[in-house]
């Protein structure tokens, strides 16, 4: 667990420290309370200021310390374990990450937002990675490889108003292409359930960020708006996410 720790807390550490630094001045990065469509509550303080996007938070800490403390069963190899520590680090820190930019509305906090979202997305690929090739094929530096190339293409955020969109999008294709070859090699009923739940939670992460603002129309979607159910499907994205790898993980130890 301290191995994990110390690999995501590291590069988190040192993405924070470029994020203040001028090189990501010209990246397009919404910093007003206009972009979304929960209203701000003027007598509450900052980190409060949307109480329902703010809180949705602590989903990501409860569902990070739930896999982290879940206890293994016999099936699952040590990497195994670290992949899935790592994944469950990422999911809560995380949290601070998004409150801080919702708290501050600054250019680092959402640009550090945007970034951090590229990488645990590429664990996902990590993981795949090694169910395929086994404990005696994996090699930690096809991991930190994969994770580096995951985080320089942020550097597209830099060469287009749209590249951190582009960046994302080849991420979760290529996350959903994994699964789908890795399901149908080593796969059964119980983490097909798993993939197709974690794939409806993307697609509802995705489609109800963007209709935010036309959602709040409708008054169901005023207090818990769009962008507060979206953060629920990613959150629920993780948590399949890991319950789909892990069985995986299990089923391909057991069957080698």
């Amino acid at each position: 667990m301290l191995s994990a720790l110390l690999h995501v807390t590291l590069p988190l550490a040192l993405c924070v420290l470029l994020t203040r630094c001028r090189l990501f001045d010209a990246v397009a990065v919404d910093l007003s309370y206009d972009h979304y469509a929960e209203q701000r509550v003027e007598h509450l303080p900052a980190f409060l200021a949307m109480p329902c996007n703010c809180l949705v938070n602590l989903l990501y800490i409860i569902t990070g310390v739930y896999w982290l403390l879940r206890g293994t069963d016999n099936a699952e190899p040590e990497q195994g374990r670290y992949l899935r520590q790592v994944f469950a680090f990422m999911s809560i820190f995380y949290a601070p990450v998004q409150w801080t930019r919702l708290a501050v509305l600054q250019r680092a906090p959402a640009v550090l937002d945007q970034w951090v979202t590229l990488p645990i997305f590429a664990w996902v690929l990590v993981w795949i990675g090694f169910i395929e090739r086994g404990a005696a094929g994996w090699r930690v530096w096809h991991a930190a490889v994969l994770e580096l190339l995951s985080v320089l293409s942020y550097g597209l955020a830099l060469l287009h108003e749209r590249g951190f969109e582009v960046a994302l999008g080849c991420h979760v294709l290529l996350a959903v292409y994994k699964g789908v070859r890795v399901q149908l090699t080593h796969g059964d009923a119980r983490t097909l359930r798993n993939f197709m739940f974690a794939v409806l939670s993307c697609c509802g992460f995705v489609v109800l960020k963007l209709l935010d603002l036309p959602l709040a129309r409708y008054r169901i979607f005023q207090r818990f708006t769009g962008h507060f159910w979206s953060k629920v499907c990613d959150v629920t994205q993780i948590h399949f996410s890991i319950c789909f790898l892990t069985n995986m993980t299990s089923r391909t130890k057991k069957t080698r």
